[in-house]
């Protein structure tokens, strides 16, 4: 998929920013917590690159794990069948990749804090086991969206940094896959089951729409 390479080719370069340059301040790490459900994050930050830029860059990735990623039994009909043998067992997860700008803020006296906003992307997968039901398949899809929110950061030392992290993301409406079966928001939809639109899809499958981030971690500054 280009757009994973494209990501990946971006947090290389930064990864990397550290060894070919020394103008700016730069620093990585790692947070868990809940996003969208319990997970990690991992991050990268950028400052002093711009002369008078009263912002910091951030790249991020992390996984979350979904703990109710829909209804079994609705999938099934919805993407597969309408087969009702099997005891349904679910699982989900979502990866997630962000860019932030972060703008320094004293609200309430705070030091070292900082709003945030930037855009987001999303993949999400929800799995569907009927076991004794010979039935296991993937549901997918991928979001874009955007989100904001504030961190606080507590110096421990020289190099390592305590953070705390709280936000909202919100994503858009995207194409439902699974099987040989997709819904489109648009209703232009490959293979429905029966007479099954995108909105009974949507139903079934909690796909991320609003998802609350609250995290902790520790920051490396090189």
């Amino acid at each position: 998929m280009h757009l994973n390479k494209l990501i990946k080719t971006v947090f290389v370069a930064v990864a990397l920013l550290p060894f070919s340059a020394t103008a700016f301040t730069y620093s990585a790490g790692i947070q868990a917590g809940y996003n969208g459900g319990p997970g990690f994050y991992l991050n990268s930050e950028l400052s002093d690159f711009a002369r008078q830029f009263p912002f910091k860059l951030r790249l991020g990735a992390g996984w979350s794990s979904v703990a109710n990623p829909g209804n079994a039994l609705d999938a099934r009909k919805i993407f597969i069948n309408n087969a009702a043998n099997g005891r349904p067992e679910k699982r989900g997860w979502l990866y997630s990749f962000r860019m932030d700008l972060l703008y320094p803020v004293s609200w309430f006296k705070m030091s070292d804090a900082f709003v945030y906003g930037g855009p987001r992307y999303s993949m999400f997968t929800a799995n569907f086991n009927f076991v004794d039901g010979n039935e296991d398949f993937d549901i997918t899809s991928d979001h874009w969206g955007w989100g904001m929110g504030l961190v606080k950061s507590f110096r421990i030392n020289r190099h390592f940094v305590l953070q705390l992290d709280a936000g909202l993301d919100y994503f858009l409406s995207a194409i439902i896959y699974g099987h040989d079966t997709s819904y489109s928001p648009d209703d232009e939809n490959v293979n429905p089951r029966e007479d099954f639109k995108y909105d009974d899809a949507d139903k079934a499958i909690n796909q991320p729409r609003l998802n609350l981030r609250l995290m902790m971690g520790l920051n490396y500054a090189f």
